[in-house]
């Protein structure tokens, strides 16, 4: 097996996790140059050819490709290129539990099979996995391959597919394979009406389904849409970053929703760029207060949400409701009850005069009631989180909502002192949901119920049994 360093491993993976190309890693990295750095960069042509040796792990990159690189990735240069063990490169295997290694690093549980082959596929498809057709007679190769281009697009597709029989087995692949079977068919691209109705079916999958089927399904899409825009006009290529934008915002959603922070982290950076490239300033305001909301489920301190809610309110001139929603939750999160109920003031001010959220639908009315009901039942005002509570049940047909404001019922009741009642009732809200099910917001909101417990009243026998039901999401 060839041993690469590993910031060559990292720089070619966290490029694929994009979905991009090596030309598409020049452009990038050229664009967030400053203008002087910028002029004395080379030409397109001569920075591919030095990406491909640095992820080839032939000469590490130095200023100004280090900042540059940093900037694309929004990583540290420790995090990028810490300097320590090699890293071995292997296909993806079947494991003994049943898990599959996802580009080569880590194992995911059987309930994330799809998912993680689809991961696997698509790294095939853009360059991680080498020389995928010879896979059952070398199960070991090198990283380092030229980018397939034009013709040959057919043959890789074809690759694919022998790389999914290889690696688990065409019966446990299911719908993933029938998406690449799709694709090998070359059907015509889709158009933007089309696009668009996959992005409605995506976000309904999203409140409705498992996340990590979500992800499966999503990732074949993200690199269809990829594919076409490179092969589009300047003219469509705009309108399918908006595409690329909205599936992109479900994409983080969902992984944060699986508790892949990191890899939810990197994928908003990619939604703000698609979104900013696509000029649309609804849109450009849609993916930073999602990218904030979802912060507040274990991916980011309150005051790093709050922040970007600053930042966002920039781009919307002023307040919103989905921003205003956001920032009461996070000052709910920070012990800053009176200050959270002034901004769900303004909330609730902008409903009544009509502010409403985006157009895609990502926004609902049950958010609101959502929102009174995490600030009320923070404060452990009871009448008015029971009357928020029934609110949302009434109007949300999502799963997780209607988990989580039952939470919200449980943390209002130990924070009025019920500790052990609360414990009870949030167990009895978390254990009946299938693992595949508990999602990571689910988890987390379980996980504010036990902050909210004063730390003398911490070896209590009920919280101990809550946490192991909290626990159980990970072992089932």
């Amino acid at each position: 097996m060839k041993e690469l360093p590993e910031w060559a491993v990292r720089l070619r993976v966290e490029r694929c996790a994009q979905l991009w190309s090596q030309k598409e890693m020049a452009k990038r990295l050229t664009e967030v140059a400053d203008e002087w750095t910028r002029e004395r960069l080379p030409v397109r042509d001569s920075l591919v050819r030095s990406i491909k040796g640095w992820e080839a792990g032939r000469h590490k990159p130095k200023n100004p490709y280090l900042t540059l690189y940093c900037r694309v990735f929004d990583m540290t240069e420790a995090e990028l290129f810490a300097i320590g063990e090699t890293a071995q490169v292997r296909l993806p295997a079947v494991s003994d539990d049943g898990g599959l290694p996802v580009q080569g690093f880590a194992r995911v549980p059987r309930a994330r099979m799809d998912a993680a082959v689809v991961e696997a596929l698509v790294s095939a498809y853009i360059g991680l996995v080498p020389n995928a057709s010879n896979l059952e007679r070398s199960p070991q190769s090198s990283l380092v391959r030229e980018e397939t281009h034009g013709d040959d697009m057919d043959t890789e597709r074809r690759r694919l597919l022998q790389l999914a029989v290889a690696s688990a087995g065409i019966g446990m692949l299911g719908e993933p394979v029938r998406h690449l079977l799709d694709l090998s068919l070359n059907h015509d691209f889709r158009s933007i009406e089309e696009w668009e109705l996959a992005s409605s079916d995506h976000l309904y999958a999203l409140r409705t389904r498992a996340p990590a089927q979500v992800v499966a399904d999503l990732v074949i899409d993200l690199l269809a849409v990829r594919r076409q825009m490179e092969m589009s006009s300047p003219v469509e290529v705009v309108e399918l970053q908006r595409v690329m934008a909205g599936l992109s915002t479900i994409h983080a959603n969902a992984l944060t929703r699986l508790g892949d922070h990191g890899a939810a982290i990197r994928w908003w950076h990619t939604t703000r760029h698609a979104a900013d490239a696509s000029g649309d300033r609804e849109l450009r305001l849609l993916v930073r207060c999602e990218e904030a909301g979802h912060g507040l489920y274990g991916q980011r301190a309150p005051e790093t949400v709050l922040r970007l809610v600053r930042n966002a309110k920039q781009i919307g001139g002023g307040p919103s409701v989905d921003l205003m929603s956001t920032q009461a939750k996070a000052l709910t999160l920070l012990g800053r009850h009176d200050e959270a109920r002034e901004a769900l003031n303004v909330l609730l001010d902008l409903t009544t005069k009509g502010s409403t959220g985006d157009s895609l639908g990502f926004w609902k009315e049950s958010q609101i009631h959502f929102t009174e009901s995490w600030v009320h039942a923070g404060a452990g005002d009871e009448n008015k989180a029971d009357k928020a509570r029934e609110n949302v049940l009434r109007l949300s047909t999502d799963y997780q909502y209607r988990a989580n404001v039952l939470l919200h019922e449980a943390h209002c009741t130990v924070v009025r002192g019920g500790i052990d009642e609360g414990m009870r009732q949030a167990a009895a809200v978390i254990a009946p949901l299938p693992p595949a099910y508990r999602s990571n917001h689910i988890i987390e909101t379980g996980r504010m119920l036990l902050r909210a417990v004063p730390f003398d009243q911490q070896n209590r026998p009920a919280i101990g049994e809550f946490r192991e039901v909290l626990a159980d999401k990970v072992t089932r």
